[in-house]
């Protein structure tokens, strides 16, 4: 595994790459089960993998989020050679934004304004789509991997690189988790064991949701109450419950096809994240 801290270091050892295919896996690094489901796939489809490791300071709100952001290079570099990455990008920030750096690419609309928008404010997006748009070009992958977890992440992504014909696939892996539900995240290091036991209230909500929609329940306020006193009895208040459409994120009053339950929430000192999609009548 070779590990490179430029773009034209990156640029250099794809070059002799390009006659095979290039699978992308961008992460903030401290490495989980969920990151390494992404290498797997992207392993089983090219010939090539890559994984950036970067902190990316643009899409923090919050400087102490920032700061407590988990960096565990060193783990996460034996993590990626054994699941079998062949290029690690770990740049610092002067690469990726240095000096007189001014260009932002921004999503316009509902898709980067609401839920993670407009609780982490409008610069949340813009730092997420320019990176991830200097990633891409920086890696010209064909296909880039991201987790279902970050759905909202997935919805801009998808957009930024419709809109700027960027030549990638977006391929889109299903949510890792615990053994007791968890939605696999860097940030549940951070959890006590007290405040661990009440996150699995987002998880427990999502279930009692998806199973009422496939008992027929379709009303979205119906279900969205249910999902609130779920919440509730764990002590847990979330930032945002809503159940909207998976590709524009518009809220839906009722279910007439697949719909995406999204979830926020802070847990102690730890903001966690959760979705499922639910479908009236469905399979559980």
């Amino acid at each position: 595994m070779r590990i490179v801290r430029t773009v034209a270091e990156l640029r250099d050892a794809l070059r002799r790459a390009r006659a095979g295919t290039i699978g992308f896996v961008p992460t903030m690094g401290a490495l989980h089960e969920g990151h390494l489901s992404l290498v797997r796939a992207a392993r089983a489809e090219h010939d090539i993998v890559v994984l950036s490791i970067f902190v990316n300071p643009t899409q923090f709100g919050e400087a102490a989020d920032l700061a407590a952001y988990p960096r565990t290079e060193e783990r996460d570099l034996e993590l990626a050679a054994t699941a079998g990455v062949d290029i690690v990008f770990a740049p610092d920030a002067a690469e990726m934004y240095p000096a007189g750096f001014a260009t932002t690419v921004s999503i316009a609309g509902p898709i980067a304004h609401t839920l993670e928008g407009a609780e982490r404010g409008r610069a949340h997006f813009d730092g997420v789509a320019t990176v991830v748009t200097k990633l891409l070009l920086a890696a010209m992958p064909d296909t880039a991997y991201f987790g279902a977890k970050d759905a909202q992440q997935v919805v801009v992504v998808r957009r930024l690189v419709a809109d700027l014909n960027v030549p990638v696939r977006i391929a889109v892996v299903e949510t890792a988790r615990d053994e007791d539900g968890l939605a696999l995240s860097s940030r549940n290091a951070r959890l006590s064991a007290d405040d661990r036991r009440r996150a699995l209230a987002l998880s427990r909500a999502l279930r009692e949701m998806t199973d009422a929609a496939a008992d027929g329940a379709s009303d979205s306020a119906a279900l969205r109450t249910l999902g609130l006193g779920v919440l509730a009895e764990a002590g847990v208040t979330p930032e945002y419950l809503e159940i909207v459409d998976p590709g524009t994120l518009a809220a839906v009053a009722s279910l007439d096809g697949p719909a995406l339950v999204v979830i926020a929430a802070r847990v102690g000192e730890t903001r966690l994240i959760d979705n499922t999609l639910i479908t009236p009548g469905g399979s559980r």
